[in-house]
């Protein structure tokens, strides 16, 4: 006789996580939502999008990459969902669709039913902060395929957006400013190169880095900062002022604001505007990264830029200020100086 259980699928120990994870999810709610968690799918209410003159849906699909890996290694799983939520809606609210809803999609060697609630903790305090609906998600075990403690997650997003307030290279002018609003961390791209860098210079996750107060794999597991409610707030605040955002993700600051810049002009950023974060130049130092390969891995300190009209820079700092998103002018749009976006400078001296 063969049965799930001995295939290594623990339905019991699955029915379990989800019970666990209910009193998360009923914080990550929108009005909109219909019925609970549980069924086939997830269900919203979409008379909302009556308010639109033609409504455009706008969807992001992501993952948190390796970054998982570290969480793993330091056995904490409350931060990891975190990182999902902002590297989906982070990437709707750049063409300036207000996020509606997520679903989540978690792959686990073995199910451990805490170990899944604590994931799913992170994923429905990531959308609080990003006022998205978590409205549905799945947990699958794959026995034989990953380890035991081995696991995977990814989310996808709906968002809208009017087509009238469309964000992106077709508002962007010369004599733009860049205002950059700062990361918080790695964030959650480059961690392929991070662990690299952790083997080849043997790196322990446990040893205090004096410097930041913490042990390096605190530094590692920091969530990524979720921009999606500031960024709404300069949508409807700054209006046409305001042209396009870009988040800083894999790729780094010129290849993703290059995605949002027209092919007559170039986007140029004078690193003389900010100090480059002390985590980036200890891994980077540790590991000997060049500067060119770090630049295209890491975010180097920007997290999201927005791209403004001149007159508008010092009104869309003091909102994103009030709001407590600390924000700087960090560079300008230009004519076509050879490529769609460009650093420049040296990094400020701390």
């Amino acid at each position: 006789m063969s049965t799930y259980s001995q295939a290594g699928v623990d339905i019991d120990a699955g029915d379990l996580a989800v019970q666990l994870m209910k009193e998360h999810l009923k914080k990550a709610r929108r009005p909109e939502v219909v019925g609970d968690i549980g069924g086939f799918a997830g269900l919203f209410d979409v008379s909302a999008l009556k308010k639109f003159d033609k409504p455009l849906l706008a969807t992001s699909t992501d993952g948190v990459g390796t970054k998982t890996e570290i969480a793993r290694q330091m056995g904490k799983y409350d931060t990891i969902g975190e990182d999902l939520v902002a590297m989906v809606v982070d990437d709707l609210v750049v063409c300036g669709a207000e996020p509606l809803f997520m679903t989540d999609y978690i792959a686990v060697g073995k199910v451990f039913p805490n170990r899944i609630a604590e994931i799913v903790a992170g994923i429905a305090k990531g959308c609080q902060k990003a006022g998205t609906a978590l409205v549905g998600g799945e947990t699958a075990e794959h026995p034989g395929l990953l380890a035991e403690d081995e696991f995977d997650i990814a989310g996808a997003a709906t968002g809208a957006v009017d087509e009238k307030n469309l964000l992106g290279e077709h508002r962007v002018r010369e004599g733009d400013v860049i205002i950059a609003m700062p990361a918080s961390g790695f964030h959650a791209n480059g961690y392929s190169l991070v662990r690299h860098i952790l083997k080849t210079k043997n790196l322990k996750l446990e040893s205090k880095i004096e410097e930041l107060g913490k042990t390096l794999g605190e530094v590692l597991l920091t969530p990524t900062e979720i921009y999606s409610l500031d960024c709404l707030a300069l949508i409807n605040g700054i209006k046409e002022d305001l042209h396009a955002f870009s988040h800083i993700t894999g790729g780094g600051i010129a290849e993703n604001t290059a995605r949002v810049i027209p092919q007559n002009l170039s986007a140029i950023y004078d690193r003389g505007t900010w100090s480059l974060p002390l985590e980036v130049q200890y891994l980077a130092e540790q590991g000997g990264v060049p500067q060119s390969d770090m630049e295209r891995t890491w975010n180097c300190g920007l997290g999201m830029v927005a791209i403004v009209a001149p007159e508008a820079a010092d009104r869309t700092i003091r909102s994103l200020l009030a709001r407590g998103m600390s924000a700087f002018v960090c560079g300008e749009i230009q004519k076509d100086a050879g490529k769609r976006a460009a650093l420049e400078g040296n990094y400020k001296a701390r």
